[in-house]
C-alpha cells in the first residue's frame, strides 16, 4: 500500500505547511539568547535514527570546528555520553535527564503556539533558569530555526528522521 503511503503523506505535507506557515516563514518570535550563534558553525544532536553512528563520524569535525552543540531534548544525554557538552538544551523537557539539565547548557523550553509548555513546570520546580519559544513544529525544527535565524553559519544535524520511510514510521 505505498501508494496510499504517499498520498497520505502528501496531504499530510500540505496540512503541516498551512499549519506551520510560520515556522515555515520565520515569523516565530525567537527570545534573545546568552548563546551566540552569530558566524558558528552549529550541531544540532537529535537522539533519533543513526545519532551514535554519526556522532562517531563526525569526532574529527566536532574536534576541529568546535562547533557550538544544540541537543533536543533526550540529545542532551546523547552528547554527555559522548564526552561533549551541550551549549544549548532545547525541547519539550520530557526526556533529558536531570544531571543533562544542570550541565550548565542553556535551556530553552519548547511551547506550543498558544504559550503552554509543560516542560516549563519541571525547569521551574527545578529551579533551572531557562528560556521559552512557543512554536509549532518539533523541536529539531525550531532548533533549526533558531541556528539560522540568530545567524549560524552552518548547521549540521545528526540523528534526525530525513526521509519518506523514518516520516512513516512516525507517522509524520
Amino acid at each position: 500500500r505505498i501508494d496510499q503511503a504517499i498520498g497520505d503523506f502528501a496531504l499530510n505535507t500540505i496540512e503541516h505547511v498551512r499549519e506551520e506557515s510560520e515556522l515555515l516563514s520565520g515569523a516565530v518570535e525567537l527570545p534573545e539568547t546568552r548563546t551566540s550563534f552569530r558566524d558558528r558553525h552549529v550541531l544540532i544532536v537529535v537522539r533519533g535514527p543513526d545519532y551514535r553512528e554519526d556522532l562517531n563520524a563526525l569526532n574529527a569535525y566536532i574536534r576541529d570546528q568546535r562547533p557550538l552543540i544544540v541537543a533536543v531534548d533526550g540529545g542532551a544525554d546523547a552528547v554527555l555520553n559522548q564526552g561533549m557538552k551541550p551549549d544549548v538544551i532545547l525541547g519539550d523537557m520530557d526526556s533529558a535527564t536531570d544531571k543533562a539539565l544542570g550541565c550548565g547548557a542553556e535551556l530553552i523550553v519548547h511551547a506550543y503556539r498558544d504559550g503552554r509548555a509543560p516542560g516549563r513546570d519541571r525547569l521551574t520546580a527545578g529551579g533551572f533558569d531557562h528560556l521559552v519559544i512557543p512554536a509549532s513544529g518539533t523541536s529539531q525544527d525550531v532548533a533549526m530555526l533558531l541556528a539560522h535565524e540568530k545567524g549560524a553559519r552552518l548547521i549540521v544535524m545528526v540523528g534526525a528522521h530525513f526521509n519518506l520511510t523514518e516520516f512513516l514510521d512516525k507517522n509524520r
